[in-house]
C-alpha cells in the first residue's frame, strides 16, 4: 500500500503564484513532492488561500478556520502515514492581533485533531510534521497586503521557526523551518516564487524519507 501524505495549508500549499493563477505539478511543493518521493508515496493536496490555523476570518468569510475543516478532511482522507501542517501566516494578518506564540498554539491544536481524527491503515494516528512558513518579507508594506497584514507581519513570522518548534518538541512531532529553503517573493512579500516552491519540495521530501513511514 502506498504511503499516504496529507499536505495542510494555506495558498502557499495550494501553489498561488505571486503574480495570480496557480502554478502547475510540476512546479508547487506537494506535488512536485511527491514525485520526488516516487510511486511508494501517494499526496493529498489541500491548500486553501487565506486559511488559518483556527480563526473564522470576519472579512474574507467561512470555511477558513483550518481547525473547523481539518476533521472532515482528515476523515474523508484516510488513511494517511503522515500529515504535513504548514499554516500561519493568515494569522499574523493584522485585523487578528497574533504574536507567534499565539499563532504557534493555534497549530497545537491542529496537532490535537490529527491525532483525535486521522489514522494510519492500522487505525494508529498518523506521524505529523509540523512546518514553520518563511516568513512574511519586510517589503509587504510596499504591495497590494500592506492593508492587510500591516507592518507588524513580518516580524510576528520571524518568531514562527522558534515558536513552532517549541510546540513540535512539546507534542512530540517532527518539526521543519520552511524558511530555511525558500522565502516569500519579492512581488508581493506574501506567495513562494517557482523556485521556492522547488526548493521546499526538494527539502520536504528528504525530511519524509527520514521519517521512515
Amino acid at each position: 500500500m502506498k504511503k499516504r501524505i496529507l499536505c495542510f495549508g494555506d495558498s502557499n500549499t495550494y501553489g498561488t503564484r505571486p503574480n495570480g493563477g496557480r502554478f502547475d505539478e510540476q512546479t508547487r511543493w506537494p506535488a512536485r513532492m511527491g514525485q520526488l518521493l516516487g510511486d511508494g508515496y501517494a499526496v493529498v493536496e489541500e491548500g486553501f488561500g487565506g486559511r488559518t490555523t483556527v480563526f473564522d476570518d470576519p472579512v474574507e468569510g467561512g470555511y477558513k478556520s483550518g481547525a473547523d475543516y481539518l476533521p472532515p478532511c482528515l476523515m474523508s482522507h484516510n488513511p494517511l502515514s503522515l500529515v504535513i501542517l504548514m499554516l500561519g501566516a493568515n494569522d499574523a494578518k493584522a485585523r487578528f492581533h497574533m504574536s507567534a506564540r499565539t499563532i504557534a498554539e493555534g497549530c497545537m491544536r491542529l496537532i490535537r485533531l490529527v491525532r483525535l481524527y486521522g489514522m494510519d491503515e492500522v487505525g494508529q494516528p498518523p506521524k505529523i510534521l509540523l512546518a514553520a512558513p518563511p516568513p512574511i518579507g519586510e517589503w509587504v508594506m510596499d504591495t497590494p497586503y500592506a492593508q492587510v497584514f500591516g507592518p507588524e507581519a513580518a516580524a510576528v513570522t520571524r518568531g514562527f521557526a522558534a515558536e513552532y518548534a517549541r510546540y513540535a518538541r512539546l507534542m512530540r512531532c517532527a518539526f521543519f523551518d520552511a524558511g530555511s529553503v525558500c522565502a516569500c517573493s519579492r512581488e508581493d512579500a506574501i506567495h513562494l516564487t517557482a523556485e521556492g516552491h522547488k526548493a521546499l519540495a526538494e527539502a520536504l521530501a528528504e525530511e519524509v524519507r527520514h521519517l521512515n513511514l
